[in-house]
């Protein structure tokens, strides 16, 4: 049982020795631990300070791509090196690597796909009020979207099963947390959370330059899962809303004919209404029109992403098997 341990760093050569000094060095049920380095770009000696901590696995980018490309690569190279659980932690020391061994323990036990360390957000002292509330509306947005009921689902300390790698297709430029939360949860995959302790910050965020900023990012993320995972609840729901304010005028319209003694000369006081009742009819008719459309191409993705998951499964040599099941 090969455990991947894999860290994107963007200058971190300060903060990167706190990271690999607390990673476990040996864990039970664990035959062979091995840590990647994700060089997203650094410019200081990111890279030095890994070597000389004995870290010999790297991905290097010639230029800053992002926690997300990061992310996905790293994913990638971790299944090549062999992996059957990969972990998910940071180079700014945020998450606490001692607990890695709690963290892979329910794929281990045969009762995880996906293992997510809530960070308890609401307890962090340097969290904001406004951050927290934005961090507890979008967790629960995002639920809806998934089905799920996680308490941090933006958390990036994760683990994953080797099955759960080779089955999701992170494409999102931003908010890989989000997205890869909403991809297990609509796979079936088995997701267990367990409470974490962040440890003291020691720098500002480079993902989002404001919380607003990532509320705005990542809102496309859940919105455009809204429309691959549930395009009937989306557009069905907006398309019935404007019916309903579209039939408004022409119903009012119609009960006042029969019920005004000069029905011309209110008719014509009235096309206005008619007019935004048609406007409103006709965008009923295209929201549900959208919805069959993109309920067919979700029904194609679907099957693409079945030829995928076959191909790394072969490419990975790992038999095919069933999700572990519903998620916890």
């Amino acid at each position: 049982m090969k455990l991947v341990i894999m860290i994107p760093c963007l200058n971190e050569e300060k903060t990167l020795p706190l990271v690999l000094k607390t990673l476990p060095k040996k864990i039970a049920g664990i035959d062979e631990i091995e840590t990647l380095v994700i060089n997203d770009g650094s410019t200081d000696r990111t890279v030095e300070v890994a070597k000389a901590y004995g870290v010999k696995q790297f991905l290097n980018h010639v230029k800053n791509e992002g926690l997300s490309r990061s992310f996905r690569q790293g994913l990638l190279r971790s299944l090549e090196l062999g992996a059957d659980i990969i972990v998910q932690t940071e180079g700014d020391n945020q998450y606490p690597q001692d607990r890695i061994p709690d963290l892979i323990k329910p794929i281990l036990d045969g009762r995880a796909d996906l293992v997510i360390g809530d960070r308890q957000t609401q307890t962090i002292d340097h969290f904001s009020p406004s951050k927290k509330f934005l961090q507890k509306l979008g967790t629960k947005i995002l639920n809806l979207a998934a089905g799920t009921n996680v308490p941090d689902a933006i958390s990036g300390f994760r683990a994953y099963s080797k099955h759960a790698a080779i089955q999701l297709n992170p494409v999102a430029d931003y908010s890989w947390a989000t997205e890869t939360t909403i991809q297990a949860a609509h796979k079936g995959q088995a997701i267990v959370v367990i409470p974490i302790k962040t440890n003291p910050k020691l720098r500002e965020s480079r993902q989002f330059k404001s919380s607003w900023q990532h509320v705005r990012k990542s809102s496309v993320t859940i919105v455009r899962a809204f429309i691959m995972y549930k395009p009937y609840a989306l557009f069905f729901s907006l398309g019935g809303i404007l019916l309903i304010a579209g039939l408004i005028p022409f119903s009012r319209y119609i009960y006042l004919i029969f019920t005004t003694e000069s029905a011309t000369a209110f008719g014509a006081h009235h096309l206005q209404s008619l007019m935004l009742g048609s406007v409103l009819l006709i965008a009923s008719f295209i929201s549900f029109t959208l919805g069959i459309i993109a309920d067919l191409i979700g029904i194609n993705r679907s099957l693409l992403e079945n030829i995928l998951e076959e191909q790394r499964t072969s490419r990975f040599d790992q038999p095919a098997k069933v999700s572990i099941g519903k998620n916890k």
